[in-house]
């Protein structure tokens, strides 16, 4: 009877949930009923999908509206009619128009139109829609003599008077307007609230023909999605055999590459993962994975494949991943195994500049009608929503500052404990369709059979739903993701050709492994710029572990996340690994799980060691122990079968004897690895990766630090970056109009700034100058340079004050003088061709004018935001400490103080709550300085922001990493141009 209900996918509209719709009509007695959401398609697939364990049969529609005004409702007769709805809603979202006053002529669904429209001609499959506060009009509408033609159209968007007030809130935050502002046409009524089957029926009493009407018209409604069916592209060459051979045929071509040798255990192997693939139908997934990365290698794009599918060999053999999960020992059922029902995850990273050209050719394969862009949802955080239901309430920014500090209702008036109150409702409510980072699906059917879909920006089609509802569906994604460190090292690699006539073979990884200097730099964590192993809290590791071969630095990778961290694993990692006498405690403990976790001392690091655990220390089957690995995920551990799962783990350690602490404890350690853990095979991916970018800056330093610059930095500020090239012997230009690029660059070790670094210089002016430059070579002097490139006199003192000009032997002040006479207050000078020489500069006799030995650095602080000089000289007092960072290793135990620059900080907070912090400096000769500032410290001296600090404290030490705990620190004086 319910032909019109809105879930909270009606974004800022509805206000319930997919399961509290089901729960609620369930218990008000429907067996039936349609979820059809204003202009989305979002909640169709999960609502069909928790249907049944509701007893309710479920029809999905959509809720065709301009705004909030409705037009129609369209409601699925079957798959087919769904995916008419879907296209018809795509067409229209993509576009951005309105929806017309008359549906489409939909063949397998039905329309349903507000009482209110005018008499028309209906077709066979389109009704009127009666709401019960509508039945006193009914004997006086045009309407009264087509019963036949009349259904029931109850909207349904509240339970209550409490999810009326939601929905109000939600209405006043879309339209960006205050409450007491929100028009009555913007909102719903109370008359959308959920009655019961009874009470319904009750209303429509007289008129049995409705009744009849829409029960006929719900019962002839079905859906059905075949949940848990792979529904990824079916075939790549038109069968099965055909793909399986291909496969093959591809996997032996990668042989030869790979193990020329043909060994017999990589054999076997592999043709053990190829019979797996194919009883399982992932032959096309695996084709299609290898179509994409052949065309990147056609188009010189760098990449590298991550995820659980770097457990593979065949993928290995097909050049998807780097990683040979023979040499690393890597689980095979972690990448898949019988009872596994999808594809394993193939997350391949390309660089920033060449992803864009990759989905486009993914799209362009495959077809824009069977590809798509993953959803996802942004959702409602509890303490965000208090700005955007406090500006509805018309508070005051600093009111609405402070209960995003304090919600405590206690201390605010009616108002301030509104928008906590609400904003706790409202928590976890999906505000709009976003887009996932990196998900695209590629379906055997139209992914209108699924979904209608959004236009993004780029011209790339998005689902409304997201990447639970996929897999849910039997949609499994291929991640395809960009990321700098690619950038960086692809860039570095050409700049080091142009620098030093040097070609490297980068994914010569056998050699890296035994290069000296790289395994010299992660003993003691020298990485910046290096791709994941660059943080302080990286660079702390790698030294507690001396972590100088690969396979210690594959367990650095996933051990530093926080899942690891979190369950206090890392550190017994450290102090198992540091200490014999813990390893062999720990195996006499519980040698069960010991044996089956020896690689890393008995402690769970990587995402199979939760399957290993639970398949041979619990004896779940593999297909129970992949629901525990997948549980990692905060959505899926919402579901009924996570939690069945658990407790038959508990139940079987019972059976087998274990202590019941020990139980809990091993669970602990699986629940606290969270959306958190790596797959071995990811962490392997991502220490290639590390090696590679760790391999250049060993050995080109310079090259890879501009590299590292060009693109963005990483980690850290772009002054560190630059810091780090000095100290290992490059000579820092300011930027300048003869040498200087867009992009930083290199010649020797003479490294100039790019233009890139200026803050407010617009890339136009830049691309003038530069095609000047490139047409009539260098300029002579500021005349030539105004005379040839179109720029304003605010541009042109940017590149003035950097020190541009300075090849002219002329200073600033003179320079400055010199544009103020040639380009006046105008905004601008067009660059003209002409027969006349260029305006000279008058030869003004100018007075001595005023300098001070930091103007420089002080306009380098403005225009790149640091200085070219130490930030040490900057200070407007004596240094009050000489200590530096190389002898606190010999005062292990003092109390000391030092003066350090500060790079970063990294808050935290202790188990009772309470904020700390981990801090990162520079002493004067450019060598780190790691500190911890406990509550009480962290307290008293909190660091006031970008600068140089005198520190106290105590030096300590813990497997060779030393650090300070501050007592206290005070920021120094900088000095001022009136000093």
């Amino acid at each position: 009877m319910l032909t019109n209900c809105h879930t909270y996918y009606s974004f800022k509209y509805g206000t319930i949930s997919t399961e509290d719709l089901l729960k609620e009509a369930s218990q008000k007695g429907y067996s039936t009923l349609a979820v059809t959401d204003i202009n989305s398609t979002s909640a169709c697939i999960d609502f069909v999908r928790r249907s049944a364990e509701f007893g309710i049969k479920p029809v999905v529609g959509i809720d065709f509206r301009n705004g909030v005004e409705p037009m129609y409702v369209g409601i699925a007769r079957n798959n087919e009619g769904y995916r008419e709805l879907c296209e018809h809603l795509t067409a229209y979202r993509h576009l951005g128009d309105d929806f017309d006053a008359k549906a489409p002529e939909f063949v397998h669904a039905y329309v349903i139109y507000p009482f209110t429209n005018k008499k028309r001609e209906l077709r066979y499959n389109e009704f009127i829609g009666v709401r019960p506060d509508q039945l006193k009009n009914l004997p006086f509408s045009v309407w009264k003599d087509q019963k036949s033609k009349l259904v029931i159209q109850h909207t349904v968007t509240f339970r209550d008077k409490h999810d009326y007030n939601v929905h109000r809130l939600l209405r006043a935050i879309d339209l960006n307007m205050l409450l007491s502002k929100l028009p009555e046409e913007e909102q719903g009524t109370m008359n959308e609230k959920l009655l019961s089957k009874d009470d319904l029926i009750g209303l429509f009493g007289r008129y049995p023909a409705i009744l009849h009407n829409t029960q006929k018209l719900m019962e002839s409604c079905s859906i059905d999605f075949e949940l848990g069916v792979n529904k990824n592209k079916r075939f790549f060459l038109g069968s099965d055999e055909k793909d399986f051979q291909l496969l093959k045929d591809e996997c032996e071509e990668g042989l030869k590459y790979r193990f020329p040798d043909r060994p017999k255990e990589v054999v076997e192997r592999m043709n053990k993962e190829l019979k797996t693939i194919r009883d399982l139908g992932f032959c096309a997934y695996f084709l299609v994975t290898n179509d994409i990365v052949k065309y990147a290698r056609s188009r010189g794009y760098y990449y590298v494949g991550r995820g659980s599918g770097a457990n593979s060999l065949v993928a290995y053999l097909l050049r998807i991943t780097n990683v040979d999960p023979i040499g690393l020992n890597l689980y095979f059922e972690r990448f898949i195994n019988p009872y596994r029902t999808s594809p394993p995850d193939f997350d391949i990273d390309f660089s920033w500049t060449d992803r864009d050209d990759v989905t486009r050719y993914i799209f362009e394969r495959y077809g824009y009608d069977r590809v798509a862009l993953l959803g996802t949802y942004i959702t409602f955080n509890h303490k965000s929503a208090f700005r955007e239901i406090g500006k509805v309430f018309g508070l005051p920014e600093e009111e609405i500052v402070a209960l995003q500090k304090d919600p405590s209702p206690q201390n605010y008036g009616q108002y301030g404990k509104w928008v906590i109150q609400y904003s706790k409702y409202i928590d976890g409510f999906p505000s709009h369709c976003s887009i996932h980072s990196s998900g695209i699906i590629i379906s055997e059917k139209p992914i209108s059979y699924y979904s209608a879909t959004e236009m993004l920006p780029k011209g790339f089609p998005s689902t409304q739903f997201d990447m639970y509802v996929a897999e849910d569906v039997g949609l499994h994604k291929f991640d395809i993701l960009s990321q700098r460190g690619l950038s960086k090292i692809k860039d570095a690699l050409d700049i080091i050709k142009e620098n030093r006539g040097v070609d490297i073979d980068i994914h010569d990884i056998k050699k890296f492994k035994e290069d000296e200097r790289i395994k010299e730099h992660l003993k003691v964590g020298k990485a910046i710029g290096c791709f994941y192993v660059e943080s302080p809290a990286m660079r702390m590791l790698l030294t507690k572990l001396k972590a100088d071969d690969y396979l210690r630095l594959v367990a650095a990778s996933s051990i530093i996340r926080p899942g690891v961290a979190k369950s206090g694993m890392m550190r017994e990692y450290i102090l198992r690994f540091q200490d014999e006498k813990r390893r062999e405690k720990a195996k006499q403990d519980l040698p069960q799980l010991y044996e089956i976790l020896e690689e890393t001392y008995g402690v769970m690091v990587y995402q199979e060691d939760v399957i290993k655990v639970a398949h041979y220390f619990a004896g779940l089957t593999l297909d129970e122990a992949d629901i525990l690995r997948r549980g990692m995920s905060w959505k899926f551990r919402q579901r009924n079968e996570f939690w069945k799962v658990r407790d038959k783990f508990y139940s079987n350690c019972r059976k087998k004897g274990y202590a019941e602490q020990t139980v809990k404890d091993i669970w602990m350690q699986i629940e606290s690895f969270a959306n958190y853990a790596f797959a071995k095979g990811h962490s392997a991916s991502y220490a290639i990766e590390s090696y590679q970018a760790l391999y250049l800056k060993a050995h080109y330093p310079l090259e890879y630090m501009v590299a590292t610059l060009n693109n963005g930095g990483g980690f850290y500020r772009q002054e560190l970056y630059l810091h780090e090239a000095r100290i290992n012997g490059a000579e820092v230009e300011a930027p300048c109009v003869n040498r200087s690029n867009w992009q930083n660059s290199i010649t020797g070790k003479r490294l100039y700034l790019g233009f890139m670094m200026l803050y407010n210089l617009e890339r136009g002016a830049v691309r003038k100058l530069l095609e000047e430059r490139e047409r009539k070579g260098e300029f002579k002097d500021l005349s030539d340079f105004v005379v040839r490139v179109g720029i304003s006199l605010e541009q042109l003192l940017i590149l003035i004050r950097v020190g541009a000009f300075r090849f002219t032997g002329k200073g600033k002040k003179e320079l400055l003088w010199d544009a103020h006479h040639l380009l006046g207050y105008t905004k601008k000078v067009k660059a003209e061709a002409t027969l006349f020489a260029p305006a000279e500069v008058k030869a003004f006799e100018l007075p001595e004018l005023w300098s001070h030995d930091l103007e420089n650095a002080f306009d380098e602080l403005e225009l790149l935001g640091f200085p070219l000089v130490s930030p040490f000289k900057l200070l407007a007092e004596k240094l009050p400490s000489t200590l530096r960072a190389r002898d606190l290793p010999l005062l292990v135990g003092k109390y000391v103080s030092i003066v350090g620059y500060l790079v970063t900080r990294k808050p935290t907070r202790t188990a009772n709550g309470a904020a700390m912090f981990f801090g990162t400096w520079l002493d004067t000769q450019g060598r780190w300085i790691d500190t911890v500032h406990f509550v009480e410290a962290a307290a008293r001296y909190p660091f006031r922001g970008p600068g140089c600090y005198h520190i106290f404290g105590n030096v300590v030490e813990e497997y060779g990493f030393v650090s300070i705990e501050v007592t206290k620190m005070y920021r120094l004086r900088n000095r001022n141009l009136d000093e």
